[in-house]
């Protein structure tokens, strides 16, 4: 028999890359055509038998031949029926896709049509050019493994390697939005911190130069690594400079914080960059029925790199907590200062990157689109009605615990909860955030992800009502009893289960709803507007905590005799001036409290007014809801 026409092959290699587990095709019995059949949620799924008749199967069948889709020979004898049929262009665009309900949905993979023949041409020879490519093998859709062992290890150790590349950009994350903020507390007011945070903004811009890593690469070097492998490099380089002139910028942080915050800045815009390619790359790297590990990947190595970066290096660098632990004779210094960690993460990158370059080796593809047709997907991909009323959501789903996240740990701080114990309260909190991490991955395999993001959304407003009281009841005396640690250790875990299974349901609604063909867009477009919603209102918050705070510096004795009545000690220069001058800043209004309950208050409105309806219609919704070719 000869080849087989090309569209049956186009629908040979969607089947094996669909990121749905899904039977092939049905057809209609036809004499003259064969059309694939839109699908309806009164009738159970059709497949074809080797002779050409239809038969139902059950949604579970119990034999394993009932499962299979048709064989390659059939494949070949329908497309060369088709071939010859003069309605031979009356096929669909693309295998039918499970939506969240079960149900066979046809999708398009393309905005345009096959009844042209040179877009069914053109899409079978992209997939053809892949060095996966093969039909030896038989087509049936693998079910998704319950665990990691169960992983094929190809799948293994693209997992592994997700992990790292998703560590590597938690390390300067991790300074970014957690280290430093502590260490400039005691040099910089909530306002000024809030500037800082400015720093953390190209994870929420990154969507305006991602359609440039997704068009620009090279050939020969791979599609991926031809912008992982020099942004690695470069963010190395970065910190071996960043790590030789920390101690200068921090000494002076409050009186140049806008080169402080530039800074940064350029760390934390190059890790951004390094996660719009890593995002694209994770939806091939992992085999299509294990897609949900992805985002389990992404939350490991995230939580894990912010984490060290975070929690371990504030650990290390308290000379309290080395005095205690590994010193018999007390020093001023921790065990590692901030100079030396980006130093020696400088010389970690560059390792790594060294080894990715050499050692993997990724997939080839011909497929090229141009920088101006990718900027023209993404403003469709906005364009859709669903994807505008997702990223309402994700604008103001964070409002709510916004206070907790950004200014609970500061303020225990400024209360007078030691950095040791701080740590330590983190140090505990870890290995409930992977263990969850990885739980909620698993569960977003079982249950409707969203599903699983609306409990946690109710989670973290409950975490941050318990914040506020813990704050409350901090002991008058200043002096941190063990039940008081306690609460404090307990109040994190709690706070951590919920912000971890919101982050690993909706990373997890984002792959499933990504069109496979343009996921590094897709993806970042989803991941950028998620992380504004974080970012954007954190400025504002801190600078409203300094707004509603009142406090007065009293019993001063200014020995120039120019101060003779009480002032504003919010600033925290002037806090620094009034103790000084042997005086007391006394807090007669806490705008910690006040900001708080605002943001509570906002995020329970907005969700039992808005957001819990608008997500569980946009999770009904079928894939082809998601696709542009949907629209057309």
């Amino acid at each position: 028999m000869g080849q087989p026409p090309l569209y049956h092959i186009h629908e040979l290699l969607l089947l094996r890359t669909s990121s749905d587990s899904i039977p092939s095709p049905t057809f209609s019995s036809s004499s003259n055509d064969i059309t694939p059949q839109d699908s309806d949620t009164s009738v159970l799924p059709k497949t074809m038998s080797k002779t050409g008749s239809l038969r139902k199967t059950a949604r579970n069948p119990k034999s394993s031949r009932d499962r299979q889709p048709p064989s390659i020979a059939t494949s070949i004898e329908l497309g060369a029926t088709a071939a010859l049929s003069p309605n031979s262009s009356s096929f669909s665009s693309s295998p039918p896709a499970m939506n969240s309900n079960g149900n066979v949905e046809l999708r398009k993979k393309h905005s345009t049509s096959f009844e042209n023949g040179s877009s069914s041409a053109s899409q079978a020879q992209h997939l053809m050019d892949r060095e996966e490519f093969t039909l030896d093998h038989d087509h049936a859709p693998n079910t998704p493994s319950q665990s990691l062992s169960g992983l094929s290890p190809q799948d293994q150790r693209n997992f592994a390697l997700l992990v790292l590349l998703y560590f590597l950009q938690g390390v300067p994350m991790g300074l970014a939005s957690g280290s430093v903020p502590f260490l400039l507390k005691s040099k910089l007011s909530y306002a000024q911190i809030g500037t800082f945070s400015l720093a953390a903004y190209p994870y929420s811009m990154k969507l305006a130069w991602s359609p440039i890593v997704d068009a620009i690469w090279s050939t020969r070097f791979g599609r991926r690594k031809s912008w992982i492998v020099p942004i690695q490099a470069c963010s190395g380089l970065m910190m071996l400079w960043l790590g030789s002139r920390i101690d200068n910028l921090m000494e002076h942080a409050e009186n140049n914080i806008g080169t402080f915050t530039a800074t940064f800045f350029g760390l934390v815009f190059l890790s951004a960059t390094q996660d719009i390619a890593v995002d694209g790359w994770a939806l091939t790297l992992i085999s299509p029925q294990n897609i949900s590990y992805a985002s389990t990947a992404q939350t490991v190595g995230l939580t894990a790199g912010q984490f060290l970066s975070f929690t371990v290096f504030l650990a290390f660098n308290s000379a309290d907590f080395a005095n205690r632990w590994f010193r018999s004779v007390p020093k001023d210094v921790g065990l590692m200062t901030l100079s030396s960690y980006l130093t020696f993460w400088g010389w970690a990158y560059l390792l790594v990157t060294i080894g990715l370059a050499v050692l993997k080796k990724e997939e080839r593809t011909r497929t090229r689109e141009g920088l101006v047709s990718v900027y023209k997907t993404m403003w469709g991909i906005m364009k859709l009605k669903n994807i505008q009323v997702f990223i309402i959501i994700h604008l103001i789903c964070k409002i709510g615990f916004q206070v907790n996240d950004a200014v609970t740990n500061l303020k225990l701080l400024d209360l007078g909860f030691s950095q040791e114990d701080l740590a330590l309260t983190v140090l505990i909190d870890f290995p409930f955030e992977i263990g969850l991490g990885y739980y909620a991955g698993k569960w977003c395999a079982d249950f409707q992800p969203m599903t699983l993001w609306c409990y946690a959304f109710v989670g973290r407003l409950l975490a941050a009502v318990v914040a506020h009281i813990t704050v409350a009841i901090f002991p008058p005396s200043g002096v941190v009893d063990t039940w008081y640690l306690l609460v404090v250790i307990a109040e994190h875990i709690f706070s951590t289960f919920s912000s971890t299974v919101m982050f690993v349901a909706v990373s997890a609604f984002h792959a499933k709803i990504s069109d496979p063909l343009i996921g590094g867009t897709y993806m970042t477009l989803l991941a950028t507007v998620s992380n504004l919603g974080g970012t954007f209102p954190r400025v504002f918050v801190l600078k409203l905590v300094d707004a509603f705070t009142v406090a007065n510096c009293e019993g001063f004795k200014d020995p120039t005799g120019v101060l003779t009545q009480t002032f504003s000690c919010v600033a925290q220069d002037a806090k620094k001036h009034c103790i000084d001058m042997g005086g007391k800043c006394s807090i007669a209004k806490d705008g910690y409290y006040i900001t708080n309950i605002l943001c509570v208050v906002f995020g329970a409105v907005t969700f039992w007014g808005f957001i819990r309806g608008a997500v569980g219609k946009l999770q009904s919704l079928p894939l082809r809801a998601w696709r542009l070719a949907g629209q057309s």
